[in-house]
C-alpha cells in the first residue's frame, strides 16, 4: 500500500461541482507527515489556533504541541479521555471513557463535570463530542472500555444543553462513534465503528433530531463487512473526513465518495488546524501525522475566528 493520498482524491476535489473550486485555484493536497510518534493509541484531536491536544488513552495522558518540535503531557492522568473539542472559552471538553463528559481550563487544569449519568446510571464509556453555536454539547457513549454489563443496558447518544440538560438522541446504532454538526448545524452526521452506514439527521432545533437517514456507505477492506469508522472531521463546504480501516474517507455533502487519503498507520481521528485551516491533523495509533488539503476546514464555535 502507497502510504500517500490516493491521485483520484485530487481530481475529485477538482471535479465535483459542489465544491466551486478548479484547478488553478489550489496547488493540491500534500505529502503526509509525521509530527510526532512513540505513542499507545492516539485520538480526539482539537486545535485551538495555538497548540493541538490530543489523547493517548492507554497512557492515560492528554498530550499537547505547538505543531513544531514542542511536544508536552498537559494532563495525567486523564480518566481515559478520548474525544476533545474546545467550547469557545478556551476550556478544554473531553469524552471520559471512564463515564463522563467534562470541562478542562487550559490555563489551571481545573477539571469540571458536565455530564456524568443519565437516568441514574452513568455513562457506558464517552467517546467523541460536537459543540453547537449555543454551548450545547452531542457526544456518544458506546461500549469502549464500559463496565460489563453496561451501566447504560444499551448504546447511545446524548444531547447536553447549555443549561445542561441531558437528553438521549438515539440508541438504535451499534457502537456510535464519531459525532459531528454541518457548517449550518442543521444537520447532525453520526460514525458507528460496528456497521458500514452513516447516519444523518436533521437539526430541527438543538437537541431535537428527525429524518434519521443513511448518508453513506463505508467502503469496505477487501474480504470484510459491516466495518465502521471512527472519527471525523468537516470541512468548510461540508464534506466530510471519515477515519476507517482503509484511511480517511473524503465524502461530499450529498454523500459521495471524492477519494481516501491513506496513512502508514490506521487513523482513528482527525481535525482540521493551521493558521488557514488547511491542515488536517490525523491521530492515528502510535502517531500524529499532518496533510496540507486544498479546501479549509470548518470553524467550530470553540476554535479561533
Amino acid at each position: 500500500m502507497r502510504r500517500h493520498i490516493l491521485l483520484f482524491l485530487a481530481v475529485a476535489f477538482a471535479t465535483h461541482a459542489s465544491l466551486q473550486l478548479h484547478a488553478q485555484d489550489f496547488p493540491g493536497v500534500g505529502k503526509v507527515t509525521k509530527v510526532h510518534g512513540g505513542f499507545q493509541f492516539t485520538e480526539g484531536p482539537a486545535f485551538n489556533g495555538e497548540h493541538l491536544y490530543f489523547t493517548d488513552i492507554p497512557n492515560n495522558r492528554i498530550m499537547r504541541t505547538d505543531l513544531s518540535a514542542t511536544l508536552e503531557t498537559f494532563l495525567e492522568p486523564s480518566g481515559h479521555c478520548n474525544g476533545l473539542k474546545f467550547d469557545g472559552k478556551n476550556q478544554l471538553l473531553a469524552c471520559r471513557m471512564d463515564g463522563e463528559l467534562i470541562s478542562i481550563d487550559t490555563k489551571t487544569k481545573r477539571i469540571t463535570t458536565l455530564a456524568n449519568s443519565y437516568d441514574g446510571k452513568r455513562f457506558n464509556a464517552c467517546n467523541d463530542l460536537v459543540i453547537d453555536e449555543l454551548g450545547g454539547v452531542y457526544f456518544t457513549d458506546p461500549r469502549y472500555l464500559a463496565p460489563d454489563p453496561w451501566p447504560q443496558g444499551k448504546e447511545a447518544f446524548y444531547y447536553r444543553s447549555h443549561q445542561g440538560v441531558v437528553t438521549r438522541m438515539d440508541d438504535d446504532i451499534t457502537a456510535p462513534n464519531g459525532i459531528i454538526l454541518s457548517p449550518d448545524e442543521k444537520t447532525l452526521y453520526v460514525v458507528p465503528s460496528m456497521q458500514k452506514q452513516v447516519f444523518a439527521y436533521n437539526v430541527d432545533a438543538p437537541g431535537v433530531l428527525s429524518d434519521q437517514r443513511v448518508h453513506y456507505q463505508i467502503k469496505q477492506p477487501v474480504n470484510k463487512e459491516n466495518t465502521g469508522g471512527d472519527g471525523l472531521s468537516i470541512d468548510v463546504q461540508g464534506n466530510l473526513y471519515i477515519t476507517t480501516d482503509l484511511g480517511i474517507q473524503v465524502v461530499s455533502p450529498t454523500g459521495k465518495l471524492l477519494g481516501i487519503i491513506e496513512f502508514p498507520e490506521q487513523p482513528a481521528n482527525c481535525t482540521f488546524g493551521g493558521k488557514e485551516m488547511k491542515t488536517l491533523y490525523a491521530t492515528c495509533r502510535t502517531g500524529l501525522y499532518a496533510v496540507e488539503m486544498p479546501i479549509a476546514g470548518h470553524r467550530f464555535p470553540g476554535e479561533v475566528k
